[in-house]
């Protein structure tokens, strides 16, 4: 399972756009069609979310915790693994975001998690069982 930092995330950081420890953050599923790209910097850009039977645009809830690894020079931030109960789709993509509450314009994004298949649930659970962090090395 692949994860990728969304260029803007960082800068976003360094601005105080963004702040992993006390903002809002979400996790939106976006279909196979939707194309990674480092350099969307809003929920905006983000095409092809998911729709069906469970699932609510936008997404659900998802808290970052950050871990400051001295020892091999990194920052990693782990995100929470947001469920779907009850859920009928089919999803290839996590794309996590701060959630400011209005539209998707203002929303900066975090990450994409490429799940390396389409991922379907049939009236089930849908988990995004996320088990790679997202790193920044220095």
């Amino acid at each position: 399972m692949a994860s990728t930092l969304y260029t803007s995330f960082v800068r976003d950081c360094f601005v105080g756009s963004v702040d992993c420890d006390t903002d809002s953050f979400n996790g939106m599923l976006l279909t196979s069609t939707y194309t990674p790209n480092k350099d969307h910097a809003k929920r905006s850009d983000l095409t092809n979310e998911v729709s069906g039977t469970g699932y609510t645009a936008g997404g659900a809830a998802v808290t970052l915790t950050v871990a400051l690894d001295t020892a091999n020079d990194r920052v990693t931030v782990t995100p929470s693994e947001p469920s779907w109960a009850t859920a009928t789709i089919t999803a290839r993509y996590l794309a996590i975001y701060k959630a400011r509450g209005g539209a998707s314009s203002a929303d900066e994004l975090v990450a994409v998690v490429d799940f390396g298949a389409d991922v379907t649930s049939t009236a089930g659970t849908f988990a995004t069982d996320i088990t790679s962090a997202l790193t920044v090395q220095n």
